[in-house]
């Protein structure tokens, strides 16, 4: 019988004197997002490309996983139902608070933690983790955090795990908020191959958006 999922908070919790001003947009702008409704990123339905890598024909086997911003929860709950043991992540509290919700009512088992992705080791998430999936997080990360991430996730990585990454290309129209440059910076495969010493970038498939997106799948050297 699945357990009733928990939520942890760090201690001390991230403050606003911790982060920078560009940390500081990002956190703003997406707390704006789940204050004003549903953002766009969490639509309540699990993407193909994850449906494939847990049910498809060269499916992982069950393991542990650890989602990066979570959101409300709706991909974290499906991997739980789908035997995995569930770590998700996510920086906004509203957002883990709805998750919360949700996974009780689907009597998902789903470990909740509200922080930083890019400052796991302030969190009760030591791994190994066998999957990593990201649906926006990272793209949304500002640059000169993004090694502390991808570190955060190498040092917790099993050997042959997997990250499922999703993230929106460069801007080419110009940044909405010029304040968080990581907005207009996107992701990109080479970017990826960069900060990811010890991974190999298995695939990179577009996505179907009306501006540029990718899933990106890498793998972690044995």
């Amino acid at each position: 019988m699945n357990q009733p999922s928990t939520t942890q908070h760090p201690e001390p919790d991230l403050t606003a004197t911790q982060r920078d001003q560009e940390e500081e947009s990002v956190h703003r702008a997406l707390e704006g997002y789940y204050r004003a409704g549903k953002p766009p990123w969490d639509t309540g339905v699990t993407p193909s490309e994850l449906v494939a890598l847990v049910e498809g024909h060269s499916a992982l086997p069950p393991g542990r996983a650890l989602e990066l911003g979570c959101g409300t929860g709706t991909n974290a709950i499906y991997l739980a139902r789908h035997g995995w043991e569930v770590t998700a992540v996510d920086l906004i509290d509203r957002a883990v608070d709805q998750a919360r919700e949700k996974a009780e009512a689907a009597g998902a088992a789903v470990r909740l933690l509200h922080g930083d992705a890019t400052r796991l080791d302030e969190l009760d998430a030591p791994g190994p983790f066998d999957l990593f999936f990201d649906l926006s997080c990272y793209c949304g990360v500002p640059l000169h955090r993004r090694d502390a991430y991808a570190a955060g996730l190498t040092h917790r990585a099993a050997p042959g795990a997997r990250l499922l990454m999703f993230g929106y290309g460069p801007e080419p129209l110009g940044n909405p908020m010029p304040e968080v440059t990581s907005w207009a910076a996107g992701v990109t495969a080479d970017e990826l191959r960069a900060r990811f010493a010890g991974w190999e970038l298995l695939d990179v498939t577009p996505g179907t958006n009306s501006v540029p997106t990718f899933w990106f799948t890498l793998r972690r050297d044995a």
